[in-house]
């Protein structure tokens, strides 16, 4: 059993019809993309943080 196993799964999201969208909107939209995935990559980088803390642990001990 993998670790991310245990994490809940959301479900897909239709994507957002962008041929609706001004360019003002599409800007709004890509500017709120970006921090999403900013976050995400924080949140990447605090897991493999945390498995790295705790592989180091083991070892040591």
């Amino acid at each position: 059993m993998d670790i991310e196993d245990l994490e809940p799964r959301k479900a897909i999201t239709k994507p957002v019809d962008l041929d609706l969208m001004g360019v003002i909107e599409l800007e709004a939209y890509l500017a709120e993309l970006e921090a999403e995935a900013e976050r995400v990559r924080n949140k990447i980088k605090g897991k493999k943080d945390y498995l790295s803390d705790a592989a180091a642990l083991f070892k040591s001990s």
